[in-house]
């Protein structure tokens, strides 16, 4: 019994600290920006190539808001229904997909005049804080999917990738897109973009 109770704690213990990082994961994520901001070195050439980087990334987010609504700004994880159609027909995590797009276009628009092994540190680190927080709260989600939608979401998974998305959609899809919630579900994810561009035309004017 004693060894039945400590896999149950052990077990309890990971789910709460996974619910941990879930809750504090824009925090996290912002690790990666500050240290760009601190040690980043951008060129006109670098700024060019990683904003149209950044910027698709954004609206991979945008198109996978649409659909998601904004419940994906709650510190809790929850879900009203199971959306699979838009983006989500290509792989289950499209938010962090694009958040990966985005952070990897931000890493070379701000080290374009850094040497290279900075470059690759900042990248290393930057996208590796940000891969580190998905692997503990993805799994987290899923718990929780999985005993709400239950065989709808297994069938789900056993479709569509987590991370690297399809070459084409897989059905049946469920949700629709509705661009109004955009505004407001990305209003922080918005004015964190735009202070970046601030901090990279200062940035670039010194470099």
């Amino acid at each position: 019994m004693k060894a039945v109770s400590d896999e149950g704690g052990a077990a309890s213990g990971a789910a709460g600290w996974h619910e941990l990082v879930f809750a504090r994961r824009g925090t996290l994520l912002a690790i990666p920006a500050v240290l760009l901001v601190a040690f980043g070195k951008p060129s006109k050439r670098s700024l060019a190539g990683g904003l149209t980087v950044a910027l698709a990334g954004e609206a991979i987010r945008c198109w996978a808001v649409g659909y998601s609504g904004a419940t994906t700004r709650a510190d809790r994880v929850t879900a009203p229904a199971l959306v699979t159609a838009g983006p989500y027909a290509y792989v289950r995590n499209p938010l962090y997909v694009g958040n990966l797009v985005t952070g990897l276009g931000f890493t070379i628009a701000f080290t374009g005049a850094n040497r290279r092994r900075v470059r690759v540190g900042l990248a290393a680190l930057g996208l590796g804080t940000m891969l580190a927080v998905y692997t503990a709260i993805v799994p987290h989600e899923e718990r929780f999917l999985r005993e709400r939608f239950g065989a709808d979401f297994d069938d789900y998974a056993a479709r569509v990738p987590r991370i690297v998305p399809r070459l084409r959609p897989s059905g049946p899809q469920s949700g629709s897109y509705d661009r109004s919630v955009i505004a407001k579900a990305e209003s922080r994810t918005f004015m964190t973009f735009g202070a970046m561009l601030a901090v990279l035309a200062l940035k670039v004017a010194r470099y």
